[in-house]
């Protein structure tokens, strides 16, 4: 995994830190006294560490110090005071409609840049991945899991619905059923498993998770990356278009590299 003795650090706030090293990026969340349990001030934090990726930037790594990647919301966000400087989710609820989905797109979209077509994202998740932790490692494009993880969709036990992206891609990985039982029940979910059903690329003993996310990182880095970000967005758009639009989608995607391999490009 890449460290800060040979990375540019970019920034380090409010429980993130963005590291540059070539065309890999990591983002770390770095509270493990709090087992990373997250908060808005996190979630901006992340947010700007989409925004201030450099173009060279092809692969982003998504990991948390300490024994857990992510024990999800931090708690206090429930108590009348909330966190300093934050309205607490209390009186957010006292809010509007339009003011309270105005809150929740925000904090989105700490959410939502990890699937760009131009980067491929990769959680390298041990411990507790529990609620929030769950949709951030869902928010990435892969994941690989260390033996000892424990993915859990809390919110229902709370009164609450998964609301920071994680619904799409947990059905696109698991199908409906199996992701309403994961929701509705709230239970964990192990690395066997998670590897069984799709929610884990690659499961491998604790000691080994910084290894084997370098090796991944290093086997997508050596494809052209413009190769790699035409497939992933000819993928990704899968999900919205017949078996007939996708053949053309390809057709289309094919011309541009080819013309770009013969120097006939725009």
């Amino acid at each position: 995994m890449t460290t800060l003795d040979d990375s540019e650090l970019v920034f380090d706030k409010d429980g993130v830190r963005l590291t540059v090293e070539d065309a890999v990026a990591t983002v770390t969340l770095t509270n493990p006294a709090k087992r990373n349990a997250q908060s808005p001030a996190l979630w901006r934090a992340l947010t700007e560490a989409g925004r201030s990726l450099p173009g060279s930037v092809r692969v982003v790594v998504l990991r948390g110090e300490g024994k857990s990647f992510s024990a999800g919301l931090d708690r206090q966000a429930f108590t009348p005071e909330g966190f300093d400087g934050e309205p607490s989710f209390l009186d957010l609820a006292r809010g509007s409609d339009e003011d309270l989905d105005a809150v929740i797109a925000e904090y989105q979209e700490a959410f939502t840049w990890w699937r760009r077509s131009d980067l491929v994202s990769i959680a390298a998740v041990q411990g507790h991945a529990i609620g929030a932790g769950f949709q951030l490692a869902l928010a990435c494009d892969l994941r690989v899991v260390a033996e000892d993880v424990q993915f859990a969709m809390r919110e229902t036990s709370l009164g609450l619905v998964p609301d920071l992206t994680g619904t799409h891609p947990l059905v696109s990985l698991v199908g409906y059923a199996r992701a309403l039982e994961i929701c509705a029940t709230g239970r964990f979910v192990h690395a066997e498993e998670a590897e069984r059903i799709g929610l884990a690329n690659l499961s491998v003993p604790a000691d080994e998770l910084d290894a084997a996310v370098r090796d991944l990182s290093a086997a997508l880095i050596a494809a052209p990356r413009d190769a790699v970000t035409e497939t992933k967005a000819l993928l990704q758009g899968i999900s919205g278009r017949s078996y007939e639009e996708q053949r053309t989608a390809e057709r289309a995607a094919q011309a541009r590299r080819l013309r770009d391999l013969a120097g006939l490009g725009d």
